[in-house]
């Protein structure tokens, strides 16, 4: 196994993840939108925790001159800055809100009230809104619930590496087992949400674990592991699909499988992830991730504004739902994808002016935090 390995077929499908939950949140009468995979593909956020688990636990689990400050740095400007700017978006949303509401326009809520409540405000910003049963986990921009509960678990994973010999493996496997067990069994003690993220990403820690076991010793050849994978892929599609009354177990064994099979990039679906365009999906995720709630809440409300004003049906509620719906199949397929398109072009921009930007002012502050106490000493 090589040590500085990059998985580059799992980095892929990070980026295709975040375009199946940017598909999720948008219901378009007639179109790929509709499809069973893409209405229950908030199952995906699952995958993502499963691997971040196995990714950190590759670039942190054994390694032995690992700073806490460093970690610390780096997980904090990688998530906070693109996260904070998001908040502020959608703060700036609900002042617009508020400013159509004095103008009689009502869209799906009353502007500060609900999930988007000033007390609200605080727990976003400090990323708890996920580890407490006071406060509501999708408000505001509504996906972070995701990231509130993985910025922490960074830190007990980190605080869990510091065991010595198999003594963080035993703990990883008591952290994933026991909040597997509270969330099929009840869970009194933590949100759900923390519990998915808890079990899934300790989940990852374990697949790589098996992973650095097994991986030299795996030679399926070219034309096997293409059916392997084809196979592993199959499967978890289906069962993503399947309208099962709960499938949290088979879900998170299978994307455990998923991850171990396309770290292998053993066959011809983990070379096609290799291509320059998924690859940079995978770049994008993140910032997919983060702004394309604000991107269709800002589209929905123009299209309910242009319905108000002319009376055309384009953007009808059904049921608890809010539908778009252009009139015709083709023209709403479309329509799909000039949304994924701009959510694409806009995660560019972020990911370049936000992400790495404070990516690499974090890594000039613990380079400057290195060499001073190297100078001290």
């Amino acid at each position: 196994m090589i040590p500085n390995k990059r998985f580059e077929a799992l980095d892929s499908f990070r980026g295709l993840c975040a375009m199946s939950v940017v598909i999720f949140h948008v219901n378009i009468v007639g179109s790929l939108t509709e499809l069973a995979f893409f209405r229950e593909s908030h199952l995906l956020v699952d995958f993502f925790f499963v691997l971040s688990g196995f990714v950190l636990t590759h670039g942190y689990g054994f390694k032995r001159d690992v700073r806490f400050r460093d970690f610390f740095i780096s997980r904090t400007f990688r998530i906070f800055p693109l996260h904070i700017v998001m908040l502020g978006v959608f703060i700036l949303l609900e002042v617009g809100k508020w400013l159509a509401y004095q103008k009689g326009f009502v869209f799906n809520s009353l502007p500060f009230t609900g999930v988007t409540a000033p007390q609200e405000i605080l727990p976003n910003l400090m990323l708890v809104q996920s580890w407490t049963p006071l406060t509501s986990p999708l408000s505001y921009n509504f996906p972070a619930w995701s990231i509130s509960v993985e910025y922490y678990i960074y830190m007990i994973f980190f605080a869990l590496t510091l065991l010595r010999g198999r003594g963080k493996v035993v703990a990883w496997a008591l952290v994933a087992g026991v909040a597997l067990y509270l969330l099929l069994h009840g869970h009194p003690y933590l949100t759900e949400k923390s519990l998915h993220g808890l079990a899934c990403f300790f989940g990852g820690a374990l697949t790589y674990v098996l992973y650095r076991q097994v991986s030299d010793k795996i030679a399926l050849g070219f034309t096997l592991g293409s059916l392997v994978e084809v196979v592993v892929l199959a499967t978890t599609i289906t069962v993503v699909a399947l309208p099962l009354p709960d499938k949290t177990l088979l879900a998170i064994l299978l994307f455990c499988l998923c991850v171990f099979t396309f770290a292998l990039e053993l066959g011809a679906v983990s070379h096609l992830m290799k291509r320059r365009f998924f690859l940079r999906l995978g770049v994008l995720s993140y910032s997919i991730y983060m702004t394309h709630a604000a991107l269709l809440f800002c589209l929905i409300s123009l299209l309910i504004v242009v319905q108000k004003v002319t009376g055309w049906q384009i953007a009808p509620m059904v049921g608890e739902h809010r539908y778009l719906d252009f009139g015709n199949p083709f023209i709403n397929d479309l329509l799909l994808l000039a949304i994924l398109a701009g959510v694409a072009a806009v995660a560019s921009f972020t990911n370049r002016h936000i992400e790495k930007r404070w990516q690499q002012i974090g890594r000039t502050l613990q380079q400057g935090i290195t060499l001073r106490r190297a100078e001290k000493q």
